[in-house]
């Protein structure tokens, strides 16, 4: 008897160009990210610092002056003048920051980039309940796709993914980097296509632990790139090279430090489109509970928008979930959102139906306003992320069947896609900006396998479908993100 998991709350590299670089930053970085999965677990919180420089490079004598201020030089990112610094002393932070050549140092915020209070529960497969159950009516699908849970994805209809396969684009010759937590490396809609270039920088593992509860990197990969193989589900660009890239421990915390090396590393191998479902609320006028002023929040913004700017810099489009805490941007002046709300990121916001288990007719995008985050401000493009609210509407707690598989009906109003071990449903603009991730990859494959971020939104402006108000818009930004569009324009 299969079990399938659900989680039912929303979330509510390497070889340096030598030319690149001084001498000093040869000596001082020497094989960058061979120390920089340190585990972080023993070391106390604001005892771990972020030294960020005046430039791209670091001080002559970097390494010494911290080691005088009772420093120990952890790891330094190659191309945004940063590093990681790890210290005892609790003067530690006034004796740097008037260094010359330093501009600031803020404690390596730990973060929890992924909701803590999802909900995880099992079903039993459709033939135990089907006397009860509404058996559906039949649902748009591809001849050609013979995964067996294809039917449970709306997502990729949504956004017309299966008629640009069938025109020929499923992502070939294209890297994508998934910037997460752990990830099931075995799981056989993954595993053709996981790269070798994937890598950890938390120390705890690449594959997923047995603590993690959320499947979240191992969900957002298969939305990308679950593989065609007559087997599961299929990613919008099932062909895609999959560069696993895990920043965030298991339980979906994380440090601030790993997600920029991460960023870089992206950049450094080459990876064309990073997805980063991942997400923290800064307030800009600092927040003492969790440690860090209004300057500190100043400078969060300004490093992940160095690192964005360096993969922009370097050929590589990075997309992030716009986050799910229903918050208008354009009316909350003291928050920003990080990393969506980055120069050069593309951030996403999520749609749904409501009811299409009980309708497989109903509309595929309305805006998920029980959640996702909008305004004109923050939002770039919009893409399937799935919604509760049928749970809240009559009709939303009855037995349906899509596919051969009976539950709730508001159920299937989440996106599904691999999890650890099997197959799951999630809500959330975490699975929001998996779609886009897998359409832009798309549309680097049909221009070559190699093209700049710039072209690559310009693509997708010009692609996407104009929902809600006319233009730029509070929910769907410049447009809910459209595969075959993509693909043909």
């Amino acid at each position: 008897m299969k079990i399938i998991k659900i989680f039912a709350a929303a979330t509510f590299a390497l070889v340096l160009n030598a030319c690149e670089m001084d001498q000093m930053d040869q000596e001082l970085i020497n094989n960058p990210f061979d120390e920089a999965a340190i585990s972080l677990e023993n070391i106390p919180l604001h005892k771990s610092f972020i030294i960020i420089s005046k430039s791209n490079t670091l001080p002559d004598g970097f390494d010494e002056v911290i080691a005088s201020a009772n420093g120990t030089l952890v790891n330094a990112i190659p191309g945004i003048g940063i590093a990681r610094v790890d210290s005892e002393d609790p003067d530690f932070m006034a004796k740097v920051t008037n260094i010359t050549g330093i501009s600031a140092v803020v404690p390596n915020l730990k973060s929890q980039y992924i909701d803590p209070n999802m909900r995880s529960q099992e079903f039993l497969p459709a033939e135990e309940e089907t006397e009860k159950s509404n058996k559906g009516k039949p649902r748009k699908k591809s001849a050609s796709i013979s995964d067996f849970y294809f039917a449970l994805q709306w997502g990729p209809d949504a956004i017309d993914a299966p008629e640009a396969w069938e025109a020929g684009y499923r992502g070939d010759g294209v890297k994508v980097g998934v910037l997460d937590t752990g990830f099931d490396l075995d799981h056989p809609d993954l595993a053709p296509n996981i790269s070798d270039l994937s890598y950890d920088f938390t120390g705890e593992g690449l594959q997923y632990s047995l603590g993690d509860v959320f499947s979240h990197g191992t969900h957002t990969a298969g939305i990308i790139a679950a593989a065609e193989n007559g087997f599961g589900t299929i990613g919008i660009a099932p062909e895609a090279e999959l560069v696993l890239i895990k920043v965030l421990y298991d339980e979906g915390y994380g440090y601030l430090f790993d997600i920029l090396n991460g960023i870089i590393y992206a950049a450094l191998v080459d990876v064309d489109v990073i997805n980063m479902s991942i997400g923290s609320t800064f307030e800009k006028s600092g927040n003492a509970e969790d440690g860090y002023s209004a300057a500190d929040a100043a400078w969060y913004k300004n490093i992940y928008e160095r690192a964005i700017a360096f993969a922009y810099q370097n050929g590589t489009t990075v997309i992030a979930s716009a986050g799910n805490e229903a918050i208008d941007y354009d009316h909350s002046a003291d928050l920003m959102h990080m990393p969506s709300g980055a120069a050069h990121a593309l951030s996403i916001s999520s749609t749904a139906p409501i009811g299409w288990a009980a309708n497989p007719l109903t509309n595929l995008d309305m805006f998920a306003s029980t959640y996702s985050n909008y305004g004109q401000s923050t939002i770039d493009f919009a893409a399937p992320g799935g919604n509760y609210a049928y749970a809240f509407t009559p009709g939303g707690y009855d037995l349906c069947t899509v596919g051969g598989v009976t539950h709730y009906c508001y159920v299937f109003d989440f996106v599904f896609s691999t999890g650890n071990g099997g197959w799951y449903w999630s809500v959330g603009t975490s699975m929001a900006a998996p779609h886009a991730a897998g359409v832009a990859a798309l549309i680097v494959e049909k221009n070559g396998g190699s093209m700049a971020p710039g072209d690559v939104k310009e693509a997708l402006l010009d692609s996407s479908d104009d929902l809600g108000k006319p233009g730029n818009d509070d929910f769907y930004g410049m447009g809910r993100v459209n595969a075959l569009k993509a693909v043909s324009n």
